[in-house]
């Protein structure tokens, strides 16, 4: 399980929606990309820039 952060909103909603559908997504956060089952979407209210951290279970290569 990987936790992201990112403080786009386009992303977050992606990520949102991928969540409440149930499919993978692949998703472009903090540079990095990870295709991936999302497991939660969470609003840090603590900073003055909203961000959101995104919970990903990443998918596994095939032949691993």
């Amino acid at each position: 399980m990987q936790r992201l952060e990112t403080t786009d909103l386009k992303e977050a909603r992606r990520s949102r929606i991928a969540q409440f559908s149930g499919r993978s997504a692949t998703l472009k956060l903090g540079g990095s990309m990870v295709t991936g089952m999302v497991r939660s979407v969470q609003e840090d209210k603590s900073s003055e820039t909203p961000r959101w951290i995104v919970t990903v279970i990443p998918k596994q290569a095939k032949g691993q």
